[in-house]
């Protein structure tokens, strides 16, 4: 009996698919329904006298002596008070009183006594615990209790509640937002008047979103409920329907045809149901955000802009001044700028048309009474292959200024993020206004009245300093994790080429490994498909391996495993399953993906800060899209097959590929289309066969003969060494961190050859003996960059007998 271990958190899961969206169901907030019987965890305490109620707080809540009449003395004059109100249980005399309405707090009472007057609000309290009364959550909100939550679960006798404290209680957060989710549940069951046991994900989400437009969250509204949803999703108190967070709850789901038709405000019934109609079918065979666009194109900007010229249409017949008409209006945006994406709306626009036209001999009832001749000709739509061309030019310039500067932007970077993480380490154990130097700069420690409190709230603070030469004050707390994810994405994504979709869906289960016959292993990357159906694997450099094994090392800081996380598809409107995604960041009580916008936001400020210390990256901006189209040109320029460019891209059609790549010496072009050729040449239409044993074989032997004295050969399959064995100077070459002493004993021979041609005059081999040194020093120095890089367990399933 066999065994497969995954992720510790992830039993239950699929780990074949590690972008695996859920469907979005629709939670609607609503309060829960009140129970027939409400909750008693003290007995029936509706018209309980003074004397039981005293009695049940003594025992519940013990207090001193002294603290003990102060507080009967408040309970007897806030029971007094009620009672001169009509009713006949202490909840309906309270609602009559006009203190449930949330418009004063109680101790804006007068007793005439002030110590009393500041009782009177923790006899509320005591009474809301104890479940004599209700108060509704504005009221609940105005009284600001204190440690409500304590004193409520003190008194419930509710198990389902003391296993939810449990989980609380085990989680890994801070202290502080351990107690918010705490008190997020006491008050939702306090003001809902239910038991745990009856706490909806509608009745949470009413609670939160209320909490929220009320103001009431004490500078947290955004972090209300969001823990509590977490644990109680997690442990099956929801149902498996309900998003995994609370901020999945609250995002607006994906709009049906129906809606998105209704948003125009389309009059006539018979164009409004044969938009919706067309919609629907469309809908199988396009995204949302398509979808989306698609509705914005057809009822927006045709229907209603063919209204606005010829208010009485019915039907797409066009005359030639209406069509003309039209176009004007379209070529103009509502602000008075032309519009750009003009080309865009005719073409589908012209497919409407056409679709309709080929429908309606399959379906004539339903289509044919809207066929019409289209007036948008062929050539109308032929513009766009000129934008096309416009804009590769663009791009093809764009690469052309950013591939020269690629590796000052990336050792600039290395740079800082090295540079932040020794600053926070000498910083964390410096002593208030204490001195530090790091590197060539000079800080002093801060310690604010922020930073104690966030050191009481959160267990620790954010550490800070000053730049003694600027005057700067920095976060560096949150300036070296905003580092390290930049450097994380970056390397990343200039070693796989991977879609900005792709980087962020990559998860713990994305990494695979191949063990060879001969035992040796190759880690393996799979990549989720974000814009096809086809999963694609990337075989992991050494440079890649060490970028993911550094993420998973971070994310598991004080951890057992990468903590699970959800993604939000905003194309598609739906949140993901949680998994142990790579790309996570924890703000507050929330555990989430990296959105592509924050990622590009966070490159375009790299590149500005960046260019502030290194002139030559002035002006230089990089996209995460950037690196794609970099690796795909790097890849092809230096003789890799277009087909395999093609797949390590994921791209279906080989044509795409070509787009991508920038081209820069003609001799380069030359040398691509002879290798090419020859390729086609030797494997014309059995390019992609099942191999046979023989080739396989072949196919095993290529990595045993990348096998050198130093190390290993990265150069791709079925490629001869195009440096003629010359190691030291290939870039392909990888060192093994073992054979540093051989390096160190080819530094000794070249020195005394170096001297030796100094000696006899030989300039042309001094030259030569000068660069493959520079190239040895580089190799030395990625030996022992990867011999100080310890072991990170990555959690790969693995197989155990049993």
């Amino acid at each position: 009996m066999v065994e497969v271990l995954t992720h510790p958190e992830q039993r239950g899961l699929q780990p074949a698919s590690p972008g695996r969206k859920r469907t979005r169901s629709v939670i609607t907030p609503a309060p829960a329904t009140p129970p027939t019987v409400p909750p008693r965890p003290q007995g029936d305490l509706d018209t309980a006298t003074l004397e039981t109620i005293n009695w049940l707080v003594d025992v519940i809540w013990p207090r001193t002596q002294p603290r003990c009449s102060l507080r009967r003395a408040g309970l007897r004059w806030l029971l007094a008070y009620l009672e001169g109100h009509p009713g006949r249980t202490w909840q309906e005399r309270w609602v009559a009183s006009g203190l449930n309405d949330g418009h004063r707090r109680i101790r804006e009472l007068t007793t005439g006594n002030a110590r009393l007057d500041g009782e009177l609000g923790h006899s509320l309290l005591l009474l809301c615990c104890l479940r004599v009364i209700r108060p509704s959550l504005a009221a609940f909100r105005v009284n600001s209790f204190v440690r409500y939550h304590e004193h409520f679960e003190a008194a419930q006798n509710d198990p389902d509640l003391e296993r939810f404290l449990a989980l609380v209680n085990k989680h890994d957060t801070s202290g502080h937002f351990k107690r918010c989710a705490r008190f997020d549940v006491a008050a939702a069951l306090t003001t809902q008047g239910i038991a745990f046991a009856d706490l909806s994900a509608e009745a949470l989400l009413h609670y939160a979103i209320a909490t929220r437009e009320g103001g009431w969250g004490a500078g947290y509204e955004s972090y209300v409920g969001h823990l509590a949803w977490r644990l109680m999703a997690e442990s099956g108190h929801f149902p498996v329907h309900v998003p995994a967070t609370l901020r999945g709850a609250m995002r607006t789901p994906a709009m049906t045809p129906t809606e998105l038709v209704d948003r125009h405000n389309i009059s006539d019934a018979d164009v409004h149901a044969m938009f919706v109609a067309y919609l629907t079918r469309r809908s199988h065979d396009i995204d949302y955000s398509t979808l989306r666009d698609l509705a914005a194109d057809l009822c927006g900007k045709f229907w209603t802009g063919l209204l606005a010229v010829n208010p009485g249409q019915v039907d797409f017949t066009l005359t030639p001044e209406d069509y003309e008409n039209w176009r004007a209006v379209l070529e103009i945006r509502r602000d008075g700028k032309p519009r750009l994406s003009a080309d865009a709306v005719l073409t589908n626009i012209r497919a409407v048309y056409l679709d309709i036209q080929g429908w309606a001999a399959q379906e004539p009832e339903r289509w044919a009474r809207w066929v019409a001749p289209c007036p948008i000709g062929s050539r109308e739509t032929r513009s766009q292959a000129k934008t096309k061309r416009r804009a590769k030019e663009r791009m093809d310039g764009r690469i052309r200024l950013l591939q020269p500067v690629l590796p000052a932007f990336v050792g600039a970077l290395t740079a800082r993020r090295d540079h932040l993480h020794n600053l926070l380490t000498a910083a964390t154990d410096a002593e208030r206004d204490q001195e530090l130097t790091v590197g060539s700069k000079r800080y002093r420690r801060l310690f604010t009245a922020g930073d104690a409190r966030h050191a009481l709230i959160h267990g620790r603070p954010n550490i800070r300093v000053l730049e003694e030469s600027t005057g700067r004050k920095l976060n560096v707390t949150f300036a070296e994790d905003a580092s390290f994810w930049q450097w994380a994405a970056v390397e990343t994504l200039r070693h796989t080429g991977l879609r900005c979709e792709e980087l962020l869906e990559l998860s713990q289960l994305s990494i695979r490994q191949y063990v060879r016959p001969n035992g040796e292993v190759v880690a393996l990357l799979v990549v989720a498909p974000s814009k096809t159906d086809r999963e694609r694997v990337i075989p992991m450099t050494a440079e890649l391996f060490h970028v993911i094994a550094t993420i998973i090392r971070r994310l598991t800081r004080n951890r057992k495993g990468v903590p699970l996380a959800t993604r939000f598809d905003k194309y598609e409107r739906i949140t993901s399953e949680p998994q142990p995604f790579l790309f996570q960041r924890t703000i507050g009580q929330r555990t989430e993906v990296i959105t592509p916008e924050t990622l590009r936001a966070e490159l375009a400020k790299l590149s500005d800060a960046l260019s502030v210390g290194h002139p030559e990256l002035a002006g230089c901006r990089f996209t995460p899209h950037d690196f794609r189209r970099l690796f795909a040109t790097d890849l092809v320029n230096h003789g890799l097959p277009i087909h395999i460019g093609a797949a390590l891209l994921g791209h279906l059609d080989v044509q795409t590929t070509h787009r991508y790549v920038t081209v820069f010496h003609e001799d380069v072009i030359r040398h691509y289309q002879a290798h090419l050729a020859g390729r086609r040449a030797a494997r014309p239409a059995r390019e992609y066969r099942s191999p046979s044993l023989t080739e396989w074989a072949e196919f095993e032997e290529h990595f045993d003969k990348r096998k050198v004295e130093l190390g290993n050969c990265g150069r791709p399959y079925a490629t001869p060494c195009e440096h003629e064995h010359a190691c030291i100077r290939c870039p392909m070459l990888q060192v093994d961190p073992g054979m540093i002493d051989r390096l160190d004993e080819i530094n000794t021979d070249l020195i005394a050859r170096r001297k030796l041609a100094q000696t006899k005059g030989w300039l042309g081999e001094l030259e030569g003996i000068d660069l493959t040194l520079q190239f040895l020093k580089e190799k030395r120095f990625d030996a022992q960059r990867s011999a100080q890089r310890g072991p990170t367990n990555l959690g790969i399933p693995v197989i155990r007998a049993e």
